[in-house]
């Protein structure tokens, strides 16, 4: 099969189109005949040398895939609901860039109805990331406020419109007066200019003082002070990346006084059993949502697989709106 291979850690021009040995499917997994890979931020990390794969997974990058099922467990299918032939997006741990990727059936979801592959490709990693950490670490209730740190990013424009379809108000972060207007055409019901305005501020001033009841913190650093001090009483902060740092200083009196929570998490070292678990959720309460147009993927840009390179350095340049996909 074709996939593509991180030469040595590097710029994006590492990524090169190689040929590999197909993978087999073992117990509980099935084989996916590929039609479409997402692109997200892990894979950056790992084609720089900075986020390897775990144990036991493939070392091509890609964490998410659409395309047919070709083969594999059959008593896990059957359980599953599946059958050869049909398609499906799934989550994984490393392999996506390729032709064919294995994948734990548990793992997987059926294409939303009425969604191209390119588009179901683009689903997993985020809708996962954003379920797992928003409502199920995060706690998010209707009626409460989210800030999204991003709002423009695959995570961003993923928690915006699941958080307002569930009956939130958010509130999202970008970079520039453009990205600020996407947001608010997602869904958001208010957007901040992080470059131009102080986000804590305000954020206390669109929640009449009161302050946001979640934050996703893509960011850390520096911003979990400036995140502390814009909570509401009882309010959380769930952290899923460190690109402003990993060292981060706060009002700890705030936190005792205000109740506060901060905690965080990483998906793709989690076992099987929880990403199956957040599957099940996803199949219940947002693939209905998908087929029903009510949330709709992003799909900033497509490049096919052998222009990986280009893909990489689009991602790294924040010029983009939603997600960037390969097609095979």
């Amino acid at each position: 099969m074709r996939a593509v291979d991180i030469t040595s850690p590097g710029a994006p021009e590492v990524l090169q189109l190689r040929e590999r040995p197909q993978p087999v499917a073992g117990a509980g997994e099935l084989l996916i005949r590929v039609a479409a890979s997402g692109i997200n931020r892990p894979d950056v990390l790992q084609r720089t040398g900075h986020y390897p794969a775990p144990p036991g997974a493939s070392d091509v990058p890609g964490l998410e895939v659409a395309g047919v099922i070709d083969c594999g467990d059959a008593a896990a299918l059957a359980e599953a609901g599946f059958k050869v032939g049909d398609r499906v997006c799934a989550l994984l741990a490393g392999g996506g860039y390729a032709e064919v990727a294995v994948a734990p059936v548990g793992q997987c979801l059926p294409v939303p109805a009425g969604l191209s592959d390119i588009e179901a490709a683009s689903l997993p990693e985020t809708f996962f990331t954003v379920w797992s950490n928003v409502f199920m670490r995060g706690r998010l209730q209707p009626g409460e406020t989210l800030l999204v740190q991003g709002g423009t990013s695959g995570i961003g424009v993923t928690a915006i419109q699941l958080a307002k379809a569930m009956g939130a108000t958010v509130i999202a972060t970008a970079g520039s007066d453009e990205k600020c207007a996407a947001c608010l055409r997602l869904g958001a019901d208010h957007a901040i200019n992080y470059k131009s305005q102080d986000f804590a501020e305000e954020a206390r001033k669109l929640t009449g003082g009161k302050g946001v009841d979640v934050v996703l913190d893509m960011v850390a650093g520096d911003y979990v002070a400036r995140e502390v001090e814009c909570l509401a009483e009882d309010g959380r902060i769930v952290i899923i990346a460190v690109q402003g740092g990993s060292k981060a200083g706060f009002n700890a009196g705030l936190v005792l006084r205000r109740r506060l929570t901060i905690t965080g998490s990483t998906l793709r070292p989690r076992p099987v059993a929880f990403k199956a678990s957040v599957a099940r959720e996803l199949r219940e309460h947002v693939w209905p949502l998908l087929a029903a147009g009510r949330i709709k993927p992003v799909i900033h840009a497509t490049f096919e697989a052998a222009r990986a390179a280009q893909a990489h350095a689009l991602m790294e340049s924040g010029a983009r709106v939603g997600k960037i996909v390969l097609t095979w």
